[in-house]
């Protein structure tokens, strides 16, 4: 007689599905482990090169253009205040008092972009750095959780003065231009030390486009922008880190 087959039970199902636990489980632990590691070695090591840089370069080669990366390091007591406070009065407001995440912000970005015009950003200069530092360019909902998770862990491991050093290290100003240093050398010739509240201002107007607008040749909105930035400037008083 033949022998019936007979059908997996739940019994044996169970060593399937234990077995898939655990692997998700222990690449979930590797993957904690080693971005905190990688976060907590940035709050000491300045960031050498970010995948926005590399990307960038490859847009350049695609269009038959040299690679071009400018930047240099500046320590954070060395970059000019008035860099400092016209990054946090055009971008961050309320900076030193968020655990990364504005939610008014957001909740204001959210109902604008229901309406369906213009796409606006509530982020954060803390969710701005981690983008920039820890995660590739674009706009994608898997992108965006990485990004709240690496805000999280800056804003845990890194102090404010970290998290806004390695942002003004870090942002791109322009064509391959990187950093309040490189964009103070290329616009104005001088080093991001000796900034003036205009200059520093002018700067951060471009900001939210740094390929479209550049402080070299400034359009009436980023007049209109830095005259917006310098009066947030005066209003925001000293920076109590």
């Amino acid at each position: 007689m033949a022998k019936r087959k007979t059908k997996p039970t739940n019994q044996t199902k169970q060593p399937l599905f234990k077995r898939i636990g655990f692997i998700a489980g222990k690449v979930l632990l590797w993957f904690f482990l080693v971005t905190v590691i990688w976060v907590l070695a940035y709050r000491f090591i300045n960031p050498p090169v970010t995948l926005l840089m590399i990307q960038r370069n490859w847009e350049r080669k695609a269009a038959d253009k040299p690679g071009k990366i400018e930047k240099k390091w500046v320590k954070f007591e060395d970059i000019s205040d008035n860099m400092k406070r016209a990054a946090v009065s055009a971008e961050d407001q309320l900076f030193l008092q968020h655990m990364g995440f504005d939610i008014k912000a957001i909740e204001k970005a959210y109902a604008s972009n229901a309406k369906g015009k213009k796409v606006k950003g509530g982020s954060t200069i803390s969710q701005q750095t981690a983008k920039n530092v820890f995660l590739w360019p674009g706009r994608s909902y898997i992108r965006k959780a990485f990004e709240a998770y690496f805000t999280l862990l800056i804003e845990l491991l890194w102090s404010k003065e970290r998290i806004l050093e390695v942002y003004l290290n870090v942002i791109e100003m322009g064509d391959g231009i990187y950093g309040a240093e490189a964009a103070a050398q290329a616009y104005y010739h001088k080093s991001c030390t000796k900034l003036s509240r205009s200059e520093a201002a002018l700067i951060a107007a471009c900001f939210p486009n740094p390929l479209r607008w550049t402080p070299k040749k400034p359009t009436g909105y980023i007049r209109h922008r830095q005259y917006l930035i310098m009066r947030n400037m005066q209003r925001l008083g000293p920076l109590d880190f």
